[in-house]
């Protein structure tokens, strides 16, 4: 797979998390399994467009959730997050191109939050910015200094720059805002050519690109306060990442039939413990007490599969965990779900996947062992 590809959310918020420093409030520790709701106050303005604004607010919603729902895995509980909408007042107001947003609360009435995302703002970039914002520049300056994680996308940098919370550090917004910072916000190191730019004491201000870097932002946060491997469960379920290889790379195995054939369900049963045995599939014949043809047909019927092809999925499946969070070979990872042929792995994988092996490990390998 060619890393050099422009549009790559995930790989890009992995490196930048992985780049944090030793001393920076263990960016990579701040990953508990489960725990108290992470709060995230997305800023609404007239000037904000919408799709930054609500793609954070259900994306966000998701974590710790969407993939048990999709795929009915049971995995280890990571803290949520429960993003919010704050403006001015609450009162509905219609945002940049029309779209009306509803304020869940106040800037007056949020006293603490984890996460404050200012999303990008339709502004003149040859126009003087400064003053346009006191009552948001007020509560991010509240919010950063009660310890506030402060992010802002696109030219929603710009408020960060207005709130004074962007001086002396580097910084990065959308390539055309260049002459803006360098006119209004000189204290701004400003870094255009960057997706992700996390700067101060423990990344406390995380700043991005232009307008699609929402998903690198959101892929961040979530590996940040909810854990890498769910930022990975995220990024499949909603397609964030390099799409010119199609949907396959992003699937999993989707939830299993309900179904109420016991001998069926207690051959799944035993088949998810012994997917790497030999000729499994025989053995889970001679497991059920039935013909060959009968357990084909019945086993198709309860689970949508033919016992080969669901014996594929699963070991798939599991191949890719593997090639996720290991540094183990195609070759110790085709053994270990059971293929000795490595060459038929490699095609099978890639039939399932639609990538080679070594291309799924290089766009999901975790960057924390």
């Amino acid at each position: 797979m060619d890393t050099s590809r422009a549009f790559r959310p995930y790989s890009r918020a992995m490196s930048t998390l992985e780049s944090a420093s030793p001393g920076s409030a263990s960016i990579g520790a701040a990953r508990p399994a489960g725990g108290s709701p992470v709060s995230v106050s997305l800023v609404a303005l007239p000037e904000t467009t919408p799709t930054s604004l609500y793609g954070l607010f259900e994306i966000l919603s998701a974590v710790g959730s969407v993939w048990s729902e999709l795929t009915g895995q049971q995995v280890q509980p990571v803290r949520p997050i429960r993003p919010q909408i704050v403006a001015t007042t609450r009162d509905p107001f219609t945002c940049a191109v029309g779209v009306p947003v509803a304020p869940h609360r106040a800037f007056a009435d949020v006293d603490r939050t984890d996460v404050v995302v200012v999303t990008d703002l339709a502004i003149p970039i040859d126009q003087d910015p400064r003053g346009r914002w006191p009552e948001a520049a007020g509560f991010l300056r509240d919010r950063e200094a009660q310890g506030a994680t402060i992010c802002s996308v696109c030219t929603g940098a710009v408020l960060l720059a207005e709130a004074g919370l962007l001086d002396g550090h580097e910084a990065t917004s959308h390539w055309s805002t260049t002459g803006l910072f360098g006119d209004f916000y000189p204290g701004v190191r400003l870094r255009p050519e960057r997706v992700l730019s996390p700067a101060g004491t423990a990344h406390q201000v995380v700043t991005c690109g232009g307008m699609a870097s929402w998903e690198d932002l959101a892929l961040y946060l979530i590996a940040r306060y909810a854990g890498e491997a769910e930022a990975v469960r995220i990024a499949k379920v909603f397609l964030l990442g390099d799409r010119s290889e199609g949907q396959l790379p992003f699937a999993a195995m989707a939830r299993q039939r309900r179904h109420e054939d016991a001998e069926i369900a207690r051959c799944q049963a035993w088949l998810a413990a012994n997917y790497d045995a030999p000729q499994p599939v025989a053995r889970m014949v001679e497991l059920s007490g039935l013909t060959e043809r009968t357990f084909n047909r019945r086993f198709r019927a309860a689970t949508g599969y033919a016992p080969v092809e669901y014996l594929q999925a699963l070991r798939v499946e599991e191949a890719k965990q593997l090639f996720e969070s290991t540094d183990a070979t195609v070759a110790a990872v085709a053994h270990r779900v059971g293929y000795e042929d490595v060459a038929f792995f490699r095609r099978l994988f890639k039939r399932r996947t639609g990538v080679a092996p070594s291309g799924y490990r290089q766009r999901y390998r975790r960057v924390f062992g």
